[in-house]
């Protein structure tokens, strides 16, 4: 029988590492698009459903929660950086895909505009924080004795 890849050793200081750079690059990426790239495209579709100000605790827990899963299934479950970044992407389409699908179906006036913009974003967004970790992966990997 194979050995399960949750029995084997891991280096919690590397995949700390792993992980802080998906986080950073997940965190600047997006930030930068909703801040700059896309804020006026959000704010004339969104106006009426945004808040104010936003709610802190669901950011973070979305992004420990994002992050977790694409540090697990993209960057650890990948045997190369190609690998990794299809995954990421694969991971996108179906967080971003399910999220905006689900508000265009229940919410009366979400609007079209966004569902393949997002889409896109997700897919995009998550493929290169999956990448970024992987090649951290790899170089402390490549550093480590075996």
């Amino acid at each position: 029988m194979p050995a399960l890849e949750s029995h084997r050793p891991r280096n919690t200081g590397a995949i700390a590492l792993v992980t802080l750079a998906t986080t950073a690059t997940l965190l600047v990426l997006d930030l930068t698009w909703l801040g700059v790239v896309a804020r006026g495209v959000y704010d004339a579709s969104l106006a009426p459903l945004k808040r104010p100000v936003v709610f802190l605790p669901a950011v973070g827990l979305f992004y420990a929660l994002y992050v977790v899963a694409v540090v697990r299934h993209a960057v650890l479950g990948a045997s190369s950086v190609a690998e990794a970044a299809r995954r990421g992407a694969g991971l996108g389409l179906v967080a971003y895909g399910t999220y905006e699908l689900t508000n265009w179906a229940v919410l009366r006036d979400w609007p079209s505009l966004l569902v393949p913009i997002d889409i896109c974003w997700g897919i995009a967004l998550t493929g290169l924080a999956a990448m970024v970790g992987k090649l951290v992966h790899q170089k402390l990997s490549a550093g480590s004795p075996r």
